[in-house]
């Protein structure tokens, strides 16, 4: 796909990510939420901020399975989105839910497993976010490499923090948990180049002096 077409598809795709943003704002102001809408809104904004970094780590399992290098033009707009929504998520907990009270923040986060590793998490992210720019990419180099590959701790302490925070039901979380495992699997190396192997095979243009070029 050319990078301007890319670039203009890149409009509707925040749209379609922002949306279920949109539709828990919808609810909440005309009370089309449950009888309790910050625990609500708190679960769903939670969600889907896993959904979506599930989304981002799938971009380059894809993009060596289609061999479509521009997939991976999407991934920064993925991963900044997932970040919004956590920021939201953690928003709608410390000012709607706990109502600012800073020690309560930190009780809960000294004696709640699963508010320990959701607050890792999201402290882990935040150099992640800052760091997201091509002028930081240029800066920090293969630094700048190391320091997302955050990303393989910070998915699995997600799915952590969703799995000891629900009290019956776990087969939600452990659904994520499963299609985190192979996202993760694949990039074992062996994994991965045969995942490239089983891409479409690149198209081969003859040329009349006989030699060959990869469209």
């Amino acid at each position: 796909m050319p990078m301007d077409r890319v670039a203009w598809s890149k409009i509707p795709l925040l749209l379609l990510l922002l949306a279920p943003f949109g539709w828990l704002l919808y609810a909440a102001v005309s009370g089309g939420l449950s009888a309790d809408p910050i625990k609500e809104l708190t679960h769903q904004t939670g969600l889907w901020a896993l959904r979506i970094l599930l989304l981002t780590l799938a971009v380059t399992p894809l993009r060596l399975l289609t061999r479509q290098s521009w997939l991976i033009r999407y991934r920064r707009l993925l991963g900044l989105t997932a970040f919004f929504y956590v920021c939201v998520h953690f928003s709608i907990y410390v000012f709607l839910d706990l109502g600012l009270y800073w020690s309560d923040l930190l009780a809960d986060i000294a004696k709640r497993p699963y508010i320990t590793v959701g607050f890792t998490a999201f402290l882990l992210l935040i150099p992640l976010a800052l760091t997201s720019t091509k002028s930081m990419m240029r800066r920090l180099g293969r630094r700048w490499v190391k320091l997302h590959r955050l990303i393989y701790l910070i998915a699995p302490l997600a799915v952590l923090h969703f799995l000891w925070q629900v009290k019956a039901d776990t087969r939600e979380p452990l659904i994520y948990g499963a299609i985190l495992l192979a996202l993760l699997v694949v990039r074992v190396p062996v994994l991965k180049r045969k995942l490239s192997r089983r891409g479409p095979r690149v198209a081969v243009q003859h040329k009349p002096t006989g030699s060959r070029e990869r469209l």
